[in-house]
């Protein structure tokens, strides 16, 4: 049998006032499974960590916690530790004290012994004895992390905690709670508007928009068969051209002609919009397909190249920096699409960018 999810939201919608924050919201993540919510700000993402931890109240819907139905259960009886990117560290207490706060409720050999095992899980050990002011930001954020930890939640809630450092550190950071979790069997929720953090943290991820989930998913399946054009915007770099379906099933394009991916239903004559990622666009100088060279960002390996083709018709392509393509200059391109990736026409409520 297929072991219960360990946390389950079912049609989940939250009000705030007149604002309806979270519409319909249902997921499941699985006992050591590592989530990630990603999407604009203002899309509810906070919220809906807020209601899991029981600090909001849903006007309707159902969350389960390690098979509990937790829907009216307060904060302090659900298996949860929430990260805020405000760590609210206690300034006159040292690591170890900030860390034993969090269990002054247990008998002190018990505490002792658990203020022992978290200062080895985390790494904290050699910072024990420090207050936070003589810690890095990285250092408070585990000691923020390791607090949490202590005592023994289900599911880990982050909301954005590596906002506050620099690319680097979060990277790093990232990584050691990734592993962390995975070594501890521990599930955790992570939100962030950060598509490179979720890829790089998330097991499963979810892509929300105007207080819904667009989609909930396998990485890999949300960048590659994203449910709809704003996934498909918000998880990856890329333009749109417009196409026309062919009595043989394929898109037809001014870069030249696709099929259609597995499922579409698009009728020959339809009209539809294919999504060009930046990896899709290969050099070919051999290729009929030519492109002028509009411009460039350097990205130190990498160069992202603003294409045209035809009349107007913009495409955006990564290509090595070595190659020091100079506005003007006329390259041939093939295009190298493993995933195709169409919305008819009618999906956009706006020109594509």
């Amino acid at each position: 049998m297929t072991a219960p999810p360990l946390l389950r939201v079912e049609g989940l919608h939250l009000r705030l006032g007149e604002n309806e924050v979270l519409r319909g919201i249902s997921l499941e993540l699985g006992a050591g499974e590592l989530g990630c919510l990603l999407g604009p700000s203002g899309c509810g993402k906070t919220t809906m960590l807020r209601a899991i931890a029981g600090l909001e109240r849903p006007s309707a819907g159902r969350i389960e916690i390690a098979g509990q139905d937790a829907s009216r259960l307060p904060p302090e009886r659900r298996p949860v530790g929430l990260v805020f990117q405000d760590l609210a560290l206690f300034p006159h207490l040292t690591v170890a004290g900030n860390l034993a706060f969090a269990l002054h409720d247990l008998p002190r050999q018990e505490r002792r012994a658990r203020l022992e095992e978290l200062l080895d899980a985390t790494g904290l050990r050699p910072l024990a004895a420090r207050h936070p002011h003589e810690l890095s930001g990285g250092q408070q954020q585990r000691v923020a992390i390791a607090r949490t930890l202590a005592r023994r939640p289900r599911l880990l809630l982050l909301d954005e905690p590596f906002a506050s450092l620099d690319a680097p550190l979060r990277r790093q950071l990232r990584e050691d709670l990734r592993q962390l979790c995975k070594r501890l069997g521990l599930s955790a929720l992570l939100v962030t508007h950060d598509r490179d953090e979720g890829f790089a943290f998330a097991d499963r991820l979810g892509v929300m928009h105007e207080g819904r989930l667009a989609q909930w998913d396998l990485p890999y399946e949300l960048y590659h068969r994203p449910a709809t054009p704003f996934v498909a915007e918000f998880v990856g770099e890329g333009r749109w051209l417009e196409g026309i379906v062919q009595p043989d099933g394929r898109v037809l394009t001014a870069v030249g002609a696709f099929p259609l991916p597995p499922g579409s239903e698009q009728p020959a004559g339809a009209r539809v919009r294919l999504l060009l990622r930046l990896d899709d666009v290969v050099l070919d100088p051999a290729s009929p397909v030519r492109a002028r060279v509009l411009g460039g960002s350097f990205r130190g390996a990498e160069i992202a190249c603003a294409l045209e083709v035809g009349e107007g018709i913009r495409i955006d392509a990564l290509f090595p920096s070595h190659l020091e393509l100079a506005p003007g200059a006329e390259i041939g391109i093939r295009l190298d699409l493993v995933h195709v990736i169409t919305f008819p026409a009618a999906a956009f409520t706006a020109a594509p960018p």
